[in-house]
């Protein structure tokens, strides 16, 4: 036994004392314990998943063990089961759920959850590991596993954080409130810690600071740490673009003098690691020909933009966010995430695949009135429905304060668009 029994049991009563006294915000992701099932919670460090296990603890018991933290730091993986006795014998009870957390810290981790599940616990995971996802932990555990994201707060989130909840109408005051919370949004981000604290921006930068040497130099063993600075940085500041690896290799090999297409495609797989970036493919039926086309960028949180950001481009913001919130409603449909561009150059931002079938098609423009929405926009909308037609996909452009429906044709094309201000399509006011 690697672990010392005094200071595991001063960890257990600290965690019992806080689970009383400390405000724990409820997040709108909903899991319950399953039997022979673990629930994985991934999403990028910070975003709220230790509170999240405190908040399941809080409702149904346990036992919480941090794989970061000290008194855990040096466990094999029989130890866990010691762990989970030692607690009972303390506290002269039966746990019934397990919460492991940063649990990729743990070698052969995914034995210990399978010797949990057969001694008939309920167990919870998290993991700041893209490889935590459903394809490679299905493998790993042998599909008795439910995956689910927790990214940082949602809009929604946020407004409850501010006090405001989410109801069917708003008067003018609380619109102009919602509005100006939205801008914050835009601004800050979600990060919980940011959202509740000071120093916003200084917390932001150690957390950029923490993925690039923990998660993506630590965990992968990165041997040029100057390309990946400038690949970590690079992807910062051209998230809702598509990623140009030439444009990578052409810069690197300027200023550093280094031959790095290999190196590129290697780091920028290992970044997807860290869950502060994802990478969204563009449309193709052939799965070839989707491989082979650049990826657009997103952040887990448009916060992070403010460390390396050279202007406001709230529209860029404005796409991340959406990306995000589609992202989220992945947890509840088997959802997939393109983006589409058609070989006359058209482009939009948002292709929404549920199954076999294309559901929607989606723009987002900062616009406050139809006739400042770009009328390219609108060509790619009624372009891609042409090509999709069989799937009838609701076509949907997000701006920031103009709603209407209107049937648009152009040039023998033609469709119904619906414009939504994006703090209604955040709130799904419809």
């Amino acid at each position: 036994m690697v672990f010392n029994d005094s200071l595991v049991l001063e960890f257990f009563e600290s965690m019992e004392r806080r689970l009383k006294t400390e405000d724990i915000i409820e997040r709108d992701l909903k899991t319950k314990p399953v039997r022979d099932k673990v629930v994985v919670i991934i999403g990028p460090r910070r975003a709220g998943k230790t509170y999240y296990l405190f908040h399941k603890k809080r409702e149904h018991g346990g036992v919480y063990i941090d794989f970061e933290g000290i008194e855990f730091s040096k466990l094999e993986g029989e130890d866990v089961i010691k762990i989970v006795k030692l607690y009972e014998n303390y506290y002269s009870r039966k746990v019934d759920v397990i919460y492991l957390d940063e649990v990729q810290s743990l070698k052969n981790w995914e034995r210990v959850v399978r010797s949990l599940l057969n001694l008939n616990y309920k167990v919870y995971v998290t993991g700041s590991s893209s490889k935590l996802l459903s394809k490679e932990i299905a493998s790993l555990l042998r599909g008795r596993s439910l995956s689910y994201l927790l990214l940082p707060f949602s809009f929604e989130e946020f407004l409850k954080v501010k006090q405001l909840t989410k109801k069917e109408t708003y008067s003018i005051s609380e619109v102009t409130r919602i509005k100006n919370y939205l801008r914050d949004y835009l601004d800050i981000g979600g990060f919980p810690e940011v959202v509740l604290k000071e120093e916003k921006e200084k917390i932001l930068r150690e957390y950029v600071d923490l993925a690039f040497f923990k998660d993506f130099v630590e965990r992968h063993e990165i041997k040029s740490m100057e390309v990946a600075r400038i690949i970590f940085e690079y992807i910062l500041q051209n998230f809702s673009k598509e990623i140009s690896i030439t444009k990578i290799q052409n810069f690197i090999e300027k200023t550093i003098g280094v031959k790095t297409k290999t190196t590129i495609y290697d780091y920028l797989e290992k970044l997807q690691d860290t869950m502060f970036f994802f990478f969204v493919e563009r449309y193709e039926p052939s799965v070839y020909k989707r491989k082979k086309y650049p990826k657009k960028a997103y952040l887990c949180d448009v916060g992070l933009t403010k460390i390396f950001r050279f202007s406001e481009d709230s529209g860029k913001k404005m796409e991340n966010v959406v990306f995000l919130e589609i992202l989220r409603k992945t947890n509840e449909k088997a959802m997939e995430i393109y983006y589409l561009r058609t070989r006359e150059g058209y482009e939009v931002d948002f292709l929404v695949k549920d199954g076999e079938r294309v559901t929607q098609l989606i723009q987002v423009t900062r616009a406050s009135a139809f006739d400042e929405i770009n009328h390219r926009e609108i060509r790619a909308l009624l372009h891609a429905y042409n090509i999709l037609k069989e799937h009838k996909p609701e076509l949907l452009v997000i701006t920031w304060d103009y709603e209407d429906t209107r049937e648009i044709r152009w040039f023998g094309k033609s469709g119904k668009i619906k414009f939504l201000p994006l703090w209604k399509w955040l709130l799904d006011i419809k």
